[in-house]
């Protein structure tokens, strides 16, 4: 089971309170972008084996979004933050660096 912390109300939550919103940090697109970068944005998502950026909302709780890094293999979550940020804090990337040699964000960026 998977368990999260919702960084808004501090409620440490299983993954069925929790709504997932899919991959976190992605450019948005909308009106006036071409019809390949729309396409891009609604259908091609990343789907790595090891370290992902996700959104969640804390549906049965305060009803926010939040983003949380988390090993798809382990299920290992390296931290929750909020969903206006445009990277994860230092201290999230520090963990994950920690225990994954080699990683980087610029990887995901």
């Amino acid at each position: 089971m998977l368990l999260l912390e919702c960084p808004y109300c501090g409620a440490k939550c299983e993954e069925t309170e929790l709504s997932p919103g899919g991959e976190a940090h992605i450019k948005r697109y909308g009106p006036g972008s071409s019809d390949q970068d729309f396409e891009a944005y609604l259908f091609m998502r990343e789907n790595p084996k090891g370290v992902h950026f996700e959104r969640w909302r804390h549906v049965y709780g305060c009803g926010k979004w939040f983003h949380a890094a988390r090993c798809t293999q382990s299920l290992e979550v390296f931290g929750t933050y909020a969903a206006q940020t445009f990277e994860p804090p230092q201290e999230i990337k520090d963990k994950i660096s920690a225990k994954r040699p080699g990683w980087s964000w610029r990887d995901f960026s």
